[in-house]
């Protein structure tokens, strides 16, 4: 093992110890994750003006209202994520499912029928959704004909020099042999792997946990005309994601006694967790029996998180090193890092819903989000500086269209919806739109419902293996089919 010349310290700042926080960090919290009652899923969420069901609260909180009775429900769903990757033509593919409690909740209604005022009507609920569920897996492999991931870590070497701290990750990468110190200029690292292009690397990445939210709803009705509703939301977030980074070339070794790396293995485990806080606010005005609009506000969420990190890094078969250093580990501590803060954007929606004969009911509503407002923070505003002015420059307002539609027959209702989500991009290839199609039956049994749902959703993205150093990405179609049944009573 070579001896250290450097001086190891430790820096408190997130950015210079994980590969760097990336905009994708900020939109796993941002981007909206469809999850629901199967009624709700049926739609594919298009009660923003509809209502009566207790996932459609948090579309518009007045949709409480529309319960005739004091209402509980539960919800249970099967998600299955199926990854298809291409990197340089290689193509791989990687599926995952899971079941879990999604939604439980309840909701109490209190009616005024003595016409002594006109707020005739109060709703108070509690309900509980996974907002979003984070397990997933990607695997994507093959053979590079341009960058070495040993660029990743001269990158960090030269950032940090030139900043005048010392960064675990280029300690470890020069214990290791992957870099040394320029040979001409000072302050300056290189490679040790041999160029020459086609480094075969193989990427897999397993994420698990969860984002929910508990919601306290209170909504009131004026003349049964006007409906009025607040949400106030508990949120929290459990997130672990697990890299592996492999990279083999046999390249002609590196002239002269230049010690040449042939294998890299490059391992990462990341958690992620916290609190949060948001609110909503929403009216539904009934123009007449058959006809409605909705508006609602759904603030930022604003959230306290913890990062923990743990790294390893390994060469083997490494040549012009001495005995004993053909096979090298380094191994990191487990990092705990300060508490930081995170402000996603804030959502507007409008609805409308056509009541038909009280049988069957057609809906759509049309939502506005400005992710170029996502902001970090902690007490250092310069840590999170380069990374916000990014999130500003390169994402903008997006729209999403949700229409859905819902026909009774007897005990039976059938179920329809479609919906679209434009990319939080302003150049939307490296993370697409979003078209999703769903479909729900459900059978009355008078006090109680059940209710199935099937919804299937894909957007295309672009995978970096590693955080910086090379721009090549994987291109990753992600299809998402979620199996939700929900059981339902009035009481």
């Amino acid at each position: 093992m070579k001896k250290i010349f450097l001086l190891f310290s430790l820096s408190t700042s997130l950015l210079s110890l994980s590969q760097e926080m990336t905009t994708n960090d900020a939109l796993r919290y941002a981007v909206d994750n469809l999850n629901g009652t199967a009624r709700f899923r049926g739609m594919n969420g298009a009660f923003g003006a509809v209502g009566g069901d207790l996932s459609a609260i948090n579309i518009n909180p007045a949709g409480s209202l529309f319960f005739n009775n004091n209402f509980a429900s539960a919800s249970l769903t099967s998600f299955n994520n199926t990854n298809s990757a291409n990197y340089f033509g290689s193509k791989d593919k990687e599926s995952y499912s899971t079941i879990d409690l999604n939604q439980i909740g309840a909701i109490l209604v209190f009616e005024d029928k003595s016409g002594k005022t006109e707020w005739n009507k109060i709703s108070v609920g509690l309900n509980y959704d996974n907002s979003s569920n984070f397990d997933n897996r990607i695997f994507t492999s093959g053979y590079n004909p341009y960058n070495s991931i040993s660029q990743y870590f001269v990158n960090q070497a030269n950032t940090v020099l030139n900043t005048e701290f010392n960064d675990y990750q280029y300690d470890m990468a020069y214990q290791t042999y992957i870099i040394d110190p320029h040979p001409t200029v000072p302050n300056q690292f290189v490679s040790n792997v041999s160029p020459g292009g086609n480094y075969y690397q193989d990427y897999f990445t397993t994420s698990n946990g969860y984002n929910g939210k508990i919601t306290v709803n209170v909504a009131g009705s004026y003349q049964n005309k006007l409906f009025l509703g607040l949400n106030l939301n508990a949120h929290f977030t459990d997130y672990v994601v697990t890299t592996s980074l492999y990279e083999n070339n046999d390249n002609p070794s590196n002239p002269n006694t230049q010690p040449t790396i042939r294998n890299i293995i490059f391992d990462n485990q990341l958690s992620t967790y916290g609190s949060g806080f948001s609110f909503n606010l929403g009216a539904i005005y009934k123009v007449t029996d058959s006809f409605r609009f909705g508006a609602s506000y759904e603030s930022p969420t604003w959230y306290n998180l913890n990062d923990e990190l743990v790294q390893d890094l390994y060469t083997y078969d490494n040549v012009n090193v001495p005995s004993g250093d053909e096979s090298l580990y380094y191994g990191s501590p487990l990092f705990v890092f300060p508490t930081y803060r995170l402000r996603t954007p804030s959502k507007i929606t409008g609805s409308a819903a056509y009541i038909i004969n009280k049988r069957g009911l057609i809906s759509i509503d049309v939502a506005s989000k400005n992710y170029g407002n996502i902001e970090y923070t902690n007490t250092n505003q310069n840590d999170f500086r380069d990374l916000n002015s990014q999130l500003s420059r390169e994402l903008k307002n997006a729209y999403e269209i949700r229409i859905g539609g819902e026909y009774k027959i007897k005990q039976w209702s059938v179920r329809g919806g479609y919906r679209f989500e434009e990319s939080p991009y302003k150049v939307d290839y490296a993370f697409g739109d979003l078209t999703g199609y769903s479909a729900g039956v459900g059978y009355s049994f008078g006090e109680n419902r059940i209710d199935l749902s099937f919804a299937n959703s894909h957007r295309n993205f672009n995978q970096s293996l590693i955080s910086s150093g090379m721009n090549d990405t994987s291109r990753i179609r992600n299809v998402q089919n979620n199996v939700t049944v929900t059981y339902s009573i009035n009481f």
